[in-house]
């Protein structure tokens, strides 16, 4: 576990709401709602970006998010993450103010991600220098991992309307995160991560939604080398996944699944 730890609040909420419905038959009925809040990241001050979240784990994403997106160095260069929902924010203060923020902020790319994700040119520039190594893996690998997180997607059984990541070696779940966005979800993971020093050369990283360049690059960034989707796979981010090596597995869902990436790393069953 890490030895540093920054001040911080504790200001998750529940998320599950109701509302009535008319089905097709003219029934009323009462259903789930997936709850769903803007939380505006201020560090030392200064608006960066405002995340549509649940706000399950708003410190965690808080802390993800910066970290994916490189405006903060370390974590002992953060003094305190606090969420304070009566205004929808959080304030990041750290120990020296970046005197080139605006230069990082001028470049932003917006990505495919729910709610309009970005990722800064910082961040876009620096994909030359993550290199990664897919590991060997077979097919009961790939059902371990599923089987793990099938006990969780808890707000998907009971609202939909989410995406659900985790960090899995083998079938033990880490972490599970939900949220609107899975950029978010990925997000708090990394906070998660890096708030306890874990490391994720040895995990395989699972998400229920598409794998995109963002995805790819905010795994890589995390430094884990197997990428797991129920969903599907855009261009780009296969395209990222050969150049950094991480493996790529989509369509993934009960006993079927494609291997996008890392062909050569998967063992056949032997006969």
């Amino acid at each position: 576990m890490a030895s540093y730890r920054p001040k911080m609040t504790d200001e998750g909420i529940h998320s599950l709401h109701s509302t009535t419905v008319l089905d097709e038959f003219g029934e009323v009925r009462e259903l789930a709602l997936t709850g769903e809040k803007p939380l505006t990241i201020y560090l030392d001050k200064r608006e960066i970006v405002t995340l549509m979240t649940m706000g399950a784990q708003p410190e965690l994403l808080t802390l993800g998010y910066l970290r994916n997106q490189g405006l903060v160095e370390s974590l002992e260069d953060i003094i305190a993450i606090q969420v304070d929902w009566d205004v929808d924010a959080v304030a990041v203060t750290t120990r020296q103010a970046r005197t080139d923020l605006d230069k990082v902020l001028s470049k932003r790319t917006v990505t495919s991600g729910c709610g309009q994700g970005t990722m800064f040119g910082n961040v876009m520039d620096s994909l030359n220098k993550l290199s990664l190594h897919c590991p060997s893996f077979n097919a009961e690998k790939i059902y371990h991992v599923l089987d793990g997180v099938n006990e969780h997607n808890k707000m998907y059984k009971q609202a939909g309307a989410v995406h659900g990541c985790a960090l899995c070696v083998e079938n033990k779940v880490e972490i599970f995160v939900e949220d609107v966005g899975r950029h978010n979800a990925v997000d708090a993971i990394s906070g998660w991560m890096w708030l306890n020093t874990v490391s994720g050369t040895d995990k395989v990283f699972y998400t229920t939604g598409r794998l995109t360049s963002e995805m790819v690059i905010k795994v890589a960034q995390m430094q884990v080398p197997l990428l797991l989707s129920r969903s599907g796979v855009t261009e780009m981010g296969l395209r990222l996944a050969k150049q950094i090596g991480i493996g790529m597995v989509a369509r993934a869902k009960g006993k079927h699944f494609l291997v996008y990436n890392g062909q050569e790393q998967f063992q056949l069953p032997k006969r």
